[in-house]
């Protein structure tokens, strides 16, 4: 029969602290016109993941904005008709939403609506 033993010392992880300035700065290049965000993460030895939630904070705290212009662009929308089965893409700056062709016009711009504001 096996018996569990405690180890003296567990193997410790070294985790890498960002500094607010140094977040600031990373995040604020994610924002430059034709920025490429996972390639920012990992230029600077980062997980896509980890940039993406610093910005997704950034931009939910309404201290961060992306660069002037992009939100001063209008953005016009045209009327649809949902087609069963066909899987679209809708381009709303630099989000992408994906929607299966069964969505209902008012869900959709719904959705729409919330990624303008966001």
């Amino acid at each position: 029969m096996a018996t569990a033993e405690r180890l003296s010392v567990s193997p410790g992880r070294s985790y890498r602290t960002w500094s607010r300035e140094e977040k600031e700065r990373i995040v604020g290049e994610t924002f430059a016109p034709g920025a490429n965000v996972s390639a920012i993460a990992r230029s600077h030895g980062l997980d896509p993941s980890q940039l993406f939630a610093w910005r997704r904070k950034a931009l939910a705290s309404g201290l961060v904005a992306p660069a002037s212009g992009a939100r001063a662009q209008a953005v016009k929308f045209a009327r649809f008709e949902a087609v069963a089965g066909e899987m679209l893409e809708i381009v709303v700056g630099d989000v992408v939403v994906r929607i299966g062709g069964e969505v209902e016009a008012e869900r959709l711009a719904t959705v729409i609506r919330a990624v303008r504001q966001a």
